[in-house]
């Protein structure tokens, strides 16, 4: 569904260039998650931003179910592709309703029935049409983030990018939206892209995953793996221990 290969991403030039990201292949099969990991500034968000064309592609190659995407990218790549964003505060237009926020893609693609659809979006993501005329300020941070991903799937697409969409929210309500999103992969036969600095959210809703630094692919490893700590490359294993945190008495906490 996703194929990347040798992609490269640079922002400025000289002594200003910036090589955000350096040589980096992976591939996701259809209905699969794949997760990309690293601590801040290794080019994981960076990788999803060029995919969707947030983010100039500087080489490499990008196939999405198939094709490779245009610059800039056309009607048919979002119908195919959507990403949801890391703070749904900032990606929600605080003048818009919900209504507004969710019939907004449907008219640029000439979508009918859109009374419909947004109803039928809110209930895939838990929420009932009272909140189809809330602002964005009506609503709680896990309601916004649901909002976000039924803005995402209201054009029915096949991959979703997913920008540490629950690192915004608190720890339960976290697991509410981790929860969702895993219900809503398997009911709609979406494959997922997540980045988070959050090994453990990664192991819960990821089979595969990558590990980056400095722009660079480090360890291509699985979610099994990364439970159990066996991690091949000696970044992998010290992020592996840094997310575990304090341990008190001597008893190593157990990454779940």
């Amino acid at each position: 569904m996703l194929d990347i290969q040798n992609l490269s991403v640079v922002f400025g030039t000289g002594r200003l260039r910036v090589d955000a990201v350096k040589d980096v292949s992976f591939h996701v099969e259809p209905g699969a998650s794949f997760g990309l990991v690293g601590e801040s500034g290794s080019g994981k968000s960076t990788v999803l931003r060029a995919v969707c064309g947030l983010a100039p592609i500087s080489g490499g190659r990008v196939m999405v179910n198939g094709q490779a995407v245009k610059s800039p990218r056309d009607k048919s790549f979002y119908r195919t592709a959507q990403m949801v964003f890391q703070d749904p505060y900032a990606s929600l237009h605080p003048r818009h309703t919900v209504d507004r926020t969710l019939s907004e893609p449907l008219a640029i693609h000439g979508e009918k029935n859109a009374e419909a659809r947004i109803l039928e979006a809110l209930r895939e993501v838990g929420l009932g049409p009272s909140f189809r005329f809330r602002y964005p300020h009506q609503l709680s941070g896990g309601q916004r983030q649901r909002i976000a991903i039924a803005r995402a799937l209201i054009l029915r697409p096949k991959i979703l990018l997913l920008d540490e969409p629950t690192s915004a929210l608190d720890a339960s309500v976290q697991a509410e939206v981790l929860n969702l999103l895993d219900e809503l992969r398997v009911r709609l036969g979406l494959t997922y892209v997540l980045v988070s600095h959050d090994l453990a959210v990664v192991a819960h809703l990821c089979d595969r995953l990558l590990v980056m630094r400095q722009g660079e692919a480090v360890e291509e490893t699985t979610a099994a793996a990364l439970r159990s700590g066996q991690a091949a490359n000696e970044y992998t294993r010290a992020l592996i221990q840094a997310s575990q945190g304090f341990a008190r008495d001597g008893v190593e906490p157990v990454l779940v």
